[in-house]
């Protein structure tokens, strides 16, 4: 069984962790814990993986495993109107937008460049920036029954995620996925694609990870190290990290038009439940 360890938190002392790390021999566990919120990604939430990751750079943990509990993986960002994203987005002038969007980016990175492997298991709801942050993992291991969607039900930005989406399954499948607001792929067609290393029945995904993870913990750290280093310097060089900048350059430019400040509007007033029934018609 894995040993819960203590939770790096933010914020104050009576707060509930949003993401827990727990060890098991070399495998680091690290989950999402919005389950309320189907583990939608917000800034705190994401400061606390950074500060786990932090802390195991220095462990003897081999590798890090991101899995979501509850019902998914992860909603994507958190656009309920409740949300910083939403409820402050009127405050923001478009490069304090930019920076925002970029602040994500950032925080991604720091899985990319993680001395250990990572692995997202990912399982249930797999949307937007959920996405996003899965292709900054090394590997990913998908249920067959997972829902992935590049872009959310409701179009609030643009060319910020689906173009990191080319890298793994093409210019055209991308646009696909961010043409079609909502457009949902199951994980079997996640993998088929690209997207993820391999899909597993549900029931199994955990155990399949569990053994994946262990299999490679038998290379030596330093080994590990240097192999990712290498390998993702291929997709550096082909501009991985600067479109990937590039993108909340242009979110933050679509942030300004008419059409998004719209939709904001109407899930501050509605709900963003309301909201995606409305803009569907």
């Amino acid at each position: 069984m894995a040993e819960e360890v203590g939770a790096v938190q933010q914020g104050s002392p009576e707060a509930k962790p949003e993401v827990t790390l727990e060890r098991e021999g070399p495998i680091a566990w690290l989950t999402f814990s919005r389950p309320d919120r189907l583990n939608a990604l917000s800034m705190r939430m994401l400061d606390e993986l950074v500060a786990h990751l932090t802390a195991l750079e220095a462990s003897d943990a081999r590798v890090v495993i991101l899995r979501g509990e509850g019902d998914a993986f992860s909603a994507g960002y958190d656009v309920s109107r409740e949300s910083e994203e939403i409820g402050d987005a009127h405050k923001r002038s478009s490069v304090a937008d930019r920076d925002r969007q970029a602040a994500y980016i950032e925080r991604f990175t720091r899985i990319w460049k993680h001395p250990q492997p990572v692995i997202a298991a990912v399982h249930g709801y797999c949307m937007a920036g959920a996405t996003q942050l899965s292709l900054f993992c090394d590997l990913t291991v998908v249920a067959e029954d997972t829902q992935i969607a590049a872009s959310p039900a409701i179009p609030l930005g643009g060319g910020f995620i689906s173009p990191l989406w080319s890298f793994q399954v093409g210019p055209q499948r991308a646009k696909e996925m961010s043409f079609v607001p909502g457009r949902r792929i199951d994980g079997c067609t996640a993998a088929a694609w690209g997207f993820a290393n391999t899909a597993v029945p549900a029931g199994a995904l955990e155990q399949y990870v569990r053994e994946l993870a262990l299999s490679i913990a038998k290379t030596p750290a330093s080994i590990l190290r240097m192999k990712k280093l290498a390998i993702n310097r291929v997709q550096e060089l082909s501009g991985f990290l600067t479109i990937a900048g590039i993108g909340a350059d242009t979110d933050a430019l679509i942030h300004t038009t008419p059409d998004v400040s719209e939709l904001q509007e109407l899930i501050k007033e509605i709900g963003l439940k309301q909201a995606i029934a409305h803009f569907r018609g």
